[in-house]
């Protein structure tokens, strides 16, 4: 048997750091003293502690390191492989947020960037992310489309609270990244003419605040809205981030829609703001597939989660696919409705409490 000292510098850890994770039901002794108090623990438990002192100094949660202790091989792989990614994102986070900040600091000329994307990927990406752009007068700060530009395309993204929507468009681009914030006023003049753009680049230039989009032989200016757009990738992580439990259900959109729009559809009384809403709850059948809840059902069905059921036709409609993935995990988490084919286009929708 080892003491509480002998396990800390075998293992790395610090002796509070052993006594933290033994409170914390990680990594118990193997005998504790009935007199003293003393902690002792065995030869097998230096290799685990070992394991939690390189997991803690990467940074990785408490829950995921007790799990990774009692997990075999290849569940600790796969949590590596999600702290790796949660690690690249919040460097990738950061570094914007630095790039920002010497802005702040240092106001320079704007460099300009410009892309040129084909009408129907622009036009696609519009379409999948229009419905859920903010129509509060309140909340300026999201009545509009934001476009996070990459190295090889650009990411639209809208949210008006309730609702999130992303999608993506490879594009050629000539100059550095950049996030600009579209007045939705701009993207509702452009987009008719994507259709009529046939076979015409779309050229969308951004130098500062200025904005120019040509397309069909027409060029339209604007200027960027000036407000911070919530940090999307981090309310993407904690909603719909890695959803081990998640259940995933394909689901036909017409049959969907039928459903939801039938007036004996099954909804759940509630109140939102002194107003009554009707929530449409989702739940899953004896055979795994998706099936709407009455009340009556709430009590007997573990896995569900309520929905405003027009802003779930709204996403079935911008999805413009016939089949689409459900991803529900619970009734406080939010729904994710995604297409098979394309993991970048995908909307989610903040859970009513039920």
């Amino acid at each position: 048997m080892h003491s509480i000292g002998e396990l800390a510098r075998a293992s790395g850890l610090t002796v509070s750091a052993l006594r933290f994770y033994d409170s914390a039901g990680v990594l118990e002794p193997a005998l504790v003293d009935p007199v003293t108090g003393y902690r002792w623990y065995t030869d097998e438990q230096i290799a685990p502690a070992r394991l939690v002192a390189g997991l803690r100094r990467i940074g990785m949660p408490v829950p995921e390191i007790a799990a990774a202790v009692r997990a075999e091989p290849a569940a600790v792989h796969r949590l590596l492989d999600t702290h790796l990614r949660r690690l690249v994102d919040g460097l990738a986070d950061a570094r914007r947020e630095v790039t920002r900040l010497r802005a702040l600091v240092d106001p320079a000329q704007p460099a300009t960037t410009t892309l040129l994307l084909t009408p129907a990927d622009l036009a696609a990406a519009v379409d999948a992310v229009r419905f859920a752009v903010g129509a509060d007068p309140e909340l300026p700060m999201l009545s509009g489309v934001l476009l996070d530009v990459e190295s090889d395309g650009v990411r639209l993204v809208a949210t008006d609270r309730y609702r999130l929507a992303l999608a993506r468009a490879g594009a050629d681009v000539d100059g550095p990244p950049v996030r600009v914030f579209v007045p939705v006023d701009l993207v509702d003049q452009f987009r008719p003419l994507l259709d009529a753009a046939d076979a015409w680049p779309v050229r969308l230039t951004v130098a500062g605040a200025d904005l120019h989009v040509a397309v069909a032989g027409r060029t339209l200016t604007g200027s960027a809205l000036s407000y911070d757009f919530p940090d999307y990738r981090r309310l993407l992580r904690k909603a719909v981030g890695e959803r081990p439990a998640a259940r995933r259900i394909p689901v036909d959109v017409a049959a969907l829609r039928a459903a939801l729009a039938d007036p004996a559809a099954p909804t759940v009384a509630r109140e939102h703001d002194g107003e009554a809403l009707a929530v449409t709850v989702l739940g899953v059948d004896d055979q795994g597939g998706l099936r709407l809840l009455p009340a009556a059902d709430l009590g007997t069905d573990a896995l569900r989660v309520g929905v405003n059921g027009g802003y779930l036709l709204d996403a079935l409609d911008a999805a413009g696919a016939p089949q689409l993935v459900l991803e529900l995990d619970g009734p406080v988490a939010p729904l994710a409705v995604r297409r098979p084919d394309d993991a970048d286009t995908y909307s989610v929708l903040m859970p009513i409490r039920l």
